[in-house]
C-alpha cells in the first residue's frame, strides 16, 4: 500500500494527471506488478523502476481503462514486457543487500542451522536460478509466471499469449527438467564426496 502510494506520487509528478481509476489500480495491483518485474529481473532497484514505468504508461493511457476487460492481466502484461526488455538491454543494476545477509544470519540463528547447511541451501538456490535461466524460453517464461501466487495459469497464459493447457504442460516439463538437472548436479557432488579418501583405522 505504501509502495503503491509512493509509485503513484512519482508517476503523477511526471504525468501531471490525477485519475481515481488509476489510483485504485495502483492500490490493488502494485504488489503484483512488482512481483512480475522482480521474477524476471531478480533485482530490487530494477523491479522498482519497472513498476514506476508500468504505472506511468497506465497514466498515459488511462482513457483505455474503461474498455479493458481484465486490468490485472493488462498490467501484468505491461510489466512483463518492460521487465523482459530491461533484462535484455543490459541496463540492469547489480545489488548486494544487507537485508539478504541479515535474513540469512537470522535464519541460521533462529533455526540453529549449521553453517554448511546454509551454504548448501544458498548453492542450491543459485544453481536453481542458473538452470531456470538456461531453460528454453517457451518453458522458462510460463515457469516464472507460475511462481507468482497472484497469477492463475489462465492469467499467465494471457500474458504470454498461450492457453491455460499450454501453460500447465510447459510448467510441468520445465519442472521435470529442473528436477533431473538438480539431481544430477548435486547427486554428482555427493558421489565425489563419498569417493574421496577415507580414513582406515590400523588393525
Amino acid at each position: 500500500m505504501v509502495a503503491g502510494e509512493l509509485i503513484l506520487g512519482k508517476a503523477r509528478e511526471s504525468a501531471r494527471v490525477e485519475d481515481e481509476a488509476v489510483e485504485n489500480l495502483v492500490r490493488e495491483q502494485a504488489r503484483l506488478v512488482y512481483r512480475v518485474a522482480y521474477a524476471v529481473l531478480r533485482n530490487h532497484p530494477d523491479a522498482e523502476d519497472v513498476v514506476q514505468e508500468t504505472f506511468l504508461r497506465v497514466l498515459r493511457n488511462s482513457h483505455k481503462l474503461a474498455g479493458i476487460e481484465n486490468p490485472k492481466t493488462w498490467l501484468a502484461k505491461i510489466a512483463w514486457r518492460l521487465a523482459i526488455d530491461r533484462s535484455q538491454s543490459g541496463r540492469r543494476r547489480q545489488e548486494v543487500t544487507i537485508r539478504d545477509a541479515d535474513r540469512a544470519s537470522g535464519e541460521l540463528a533462529g533455526r540453529n542451522m549449521a553453517a554448511d547447511e546454509v551454504l548448501e541451501r544458498t548453492r542450491a538456490g543459485e544453481a536453481l536460478e542458473r538452470l531456470v535461466r538456461a531453460l528454453p524460453k517457451k518453458l522458462r517464461e510460463p515457469l516464472i509466471l507460475s511462481t507468482l501466487e497472484e497469477m492463475s495459469p489462465r492469467e499467465a497464459g494471457a500474458v504470454l499469449g498461450i492457453n491455460e493447457a499450454a501453460v500447465r504442460s510447459r510448467v510441468y516439463r520445465a519442472r521435470q527438467i529442473l528436477k533431473e538437472k538438480l539431481a544430477a548436479e548435486f547427486g554428482g557432488r555427493e558421489e565425489k564426496r563419498n569417493a574421496g579418501p577415507k580414513f582406515q583405522p590400523r588393525s
